[in-house]
């Protein structure tokens, strides 16, 4: 972000060296979002910026902005850290697919990630200097469904000394990330064994099915992060359909576990800008507008809602009726809001979730349309009868 007036950069990284030494020396110390400080336009200088913001205050019109405690800064810095070497593993292993391609070397045909077990074992024996197809085919593990013979069909490609080293450098940068990251999660585990038990003594509930597309593994932590989750909070939000213990995660690194900070589910679904922006006059609606964000918990909520479309649950149901009616995105953000509700009602009062299935919400549902029918046929003098089954 760049100041407007003199064209100077901010360095973020020494705002919050001061927040941190004003907040350790007992002062209360406001973080205030810029758009409610505008001043009128014009030529401003610092020392009339200084005035405009101490008025204000004076009058009790700045609002504070949510910043976590430190034991949640200090957990979401470990947290970000390792989405960071996440997303750079991620680029490493597009990368070597470029290269594998460049070479003619089609393996992304025959396995879905060059990453998992038989493709790392294919690479390495690439750069080892192994070139016969049907060798290299030989590491195929009993998981994958393509044959030995049609994995050695796609390694019959041209060896480029040139596209060769940029695969050796790749494979480096891919297996540097995954070492930092068992670093991170080895950090991360430490800490968390360190934070308040909530639980009571509560026992962790039993791990809730997920279907086949949820049993890969992927970059979740080496440590049991669910249980670890269950003790600081109380609860457990995995019981939430859609949500994963790495949305959990993101979701207490960022917001906290103590909901208090907000008043009620509404505020906090404002707070991460999944409310609609109706612009109200004369209370009527006059015009809708959109809420863009860059939340982390709003695109981990929002990450969360699209899994539910093949969900056969309650949120599941309720989803696809969304999406039909709605579309898409609009009825991501809507699922998206469902869901923060359901995480600020099972931190701040302990409700446990229950999932009643898809059949429940249709038959609900069906209810619903048979009530609207019968009271617009009475509006226009007509009776609604059912048929006989």
């Amino acid at each position: 972000m760049r100041d407007s007036d003199r064209g100077h950069a901010i360095n973020w990284g020494v705002l919050i060296a001061v927040y941190d030494l004003l907040e350790e020396a007992g002062l209360e110390v406001y973080l205030v979002n810029a758009r409610e400080t505008r001043n009128l336009p014009g030529r401003k200088s610092d020392v009339q910026e200084s005035q405009w913001l101490m008025k204000l205050h004076t009058y009790g019109l700045l609002r504070n902005s949510f910043r976590p405690s430190p034991e949640i800064r200090t957990m979401r810095t470990y947290w970000r850290q390792r989405n960071d070497l996440v997303q750079a593993a991620g680029r490493h292993i597009q990368r070597m697919q470029k290269a594998l391609t460049q070479m003619n070397v089609q393996l992304a045909n025959v396995l879905s990630d060059v990453s998992g077990v038989t493709g790392q074992a294919i690479i390495k024996a690439i750069l080892a200097g192994e070139r016969d197809p049907h060798q290299l085919a030989a590491f195929r593990d009993w998981r994958v469904k393509a044959s030995e013979e049609e994995i050695a069909r796609s390694l019959e490609g041209n060896w480029q000394t040139d596209q060769l080293f940029v695969l050796q450098q790749e494979q480096d940068g891919y297996q540097f990330c995954q070492k930092q990251m068992a670093e991170c999660d080895r950090r991360l585990g430490q800490y968390l064994q360190h934070i308040e038990d909530r639980s009571q003594g509560a026992s962790l509930p039993e791990e809730k099915r997920r279907g086949r597309l949820s049993k890969r593994k992927g970059n979740k932590p080496q440590f049991d992060l669910r249980r670890e989750l269950f003790r600081m909070t109380g609860t457990d939000l995995t019981r939430i359909d859609g949500i994963d213990v790495m949305t959990v995660m993101t979701i207490i690194s960022e917001a906290g576990s103590d909901r208090s900070k907000w008043k009620t589910e509404d505020h906090f679904v404002s707070w991460l800008r999944l409310c609609p922006d109706n612009k109200v006059s004369g209370d009527k609606i006059i015009g809708k507008g959109r809420l863009p964000t860059n939340n982390r918990v709003s695109i981990a909520l929002k990450m969360a809602a699209s899994t539910l479309r093949v969900s056969n649950t309650y949120l599941g149901a309720q989803f696809r009726r969304f999406r039909t009616k709605l579309g898409a995105p609009i009825a991501i953000k809507a699922m998206a809001a469902k869901l923060a509700r359901l995480v600020y009602r099972m931190l701040r009062y302990g409700m446990k979730y229950v999932d009643q299935g898809a059949k429940i919400y249709e038959a609900q549902h069906r209810q619903r349309q048979i009530g609207q029918l019968k009271w617009n046929a009475a509006k226009l003098g007509f009776r609604v009868v059912e048929a006989a089954a």
